[in-house]
């Protein structure tokens, strides 16, 4: 038996990158469109981080105060890297049609003078799980892993085709039901955890919703060969492993007990 999968990984120590695309040639020709869409479901189905076992304790009441701390504080890492990704993203966008409808994801996050942003939203959680707001935001307490697979990610939305650079947003068509089923599971099962702290996912029910749709038919349109299609597929799968592996590297250092030297600590 021969395996006919193809691998590519890139690694970079100075820039503090690395990124794997892996293509599954088992799978049959995407000849169009609507195959390219029930692929991309597909991987969200039997990839997206909903499935992560921290994730199913997180939601379902299994953790302690300290490792929502610990999940909160180092998810701000990628919430702050956000904008930064899609300014990135935005820089190499020559339609000006298109640069303007990338350019409110910015503000989504960010906010402007009269909007709060979601990077204020998520603040507004790590306040409410009495973390300093100064130690969120300094970033020195996330994990070593956190900080990899993050920067990972926004290097990755300026190395690669303008393509695949949009295609690795598309983690948000499964965002809405993750969302709701984090503020049901986190309203119901901890008593440190309200309406307030949990305000950037109700605003994040609309936006991402938003936000995927358009992807998802800019993907629809603009990947008009194959070798487009395999690499969209390839762009959400490596966003995907991105979010899965924060999850790891919580669930190594908090539920298993392997904190390394440097990162937050429970009650310290």
């Amino acid at each position: 038996m021969t395996n006919d999968s193809k691998s590519e990984i890139s690694f970079d120590v100075d820039n503090s990158r690395i990124y794997s695309v892996t293509g599954d040639t088992d799978h049959p020709e995407m000849k169009n469109a609507d195959e390219l869409e029930a692929r991309l479901r597909e991987i969200g189905e039997t990839r997206y981080h909903n499935l992560h076992p921290f994730h199913k304790r997180l939601h379902g009441g299994e953790c302690n105060k300290g490792q929502v701390q610990a999940w909160a504080l180092n998810r701000y890492y990628y919430q702050c890297s956000i904008p930064v990704k899609d300014a990135t993203v935005m820089s190499r966008l020559r339609d000006v049609a298109v640069r303007r409808e990338w350019r409110h994801r910015m503000e989504d996050h960010d906010g402007t003078d009269e909007l709060e942003g979601g990077i204020m939203r998520w603040l507004k959680l790590t306040d409410g799980l009495g973390i300093s707001r100064s130690y969120v935001t300094s970033t020195r307490g996330i994990l070593p892993a956190t900080r990899f697979a993050v920067d990972a990610y926004v290097h990755y939305t300026r190395d690669r085709s303008q393509l695949e650079a949009v295609a690795s947003s598309l983690t948000e068509l499964f965002a809405p039901g993750i969302h709701r089923e984090r503020i049901a599971g986190m309203l119901e099962s901890y008593n440190f955890i309200n309406d307030e702290t949990m305000s950037y996912f109700r605003k994040r029910l609309s936006q991402a919703s938003r936000d995927a749709d358009w992807v998802l038919e800019y993907v629809r349109r603009e990947a008009k060969t194959q070798e487009h299609r395999e690499s969209v597929c390839d762009a959400l799968t490596f966003k995907c492993e991105v979010l899965w592996t924060q999850l790891d590297a919580l669930n190594h250092a908090y539920w298993d007990g392997n904190i390394p030297p440097g990162a937050f600590v429970p009650g310290a």
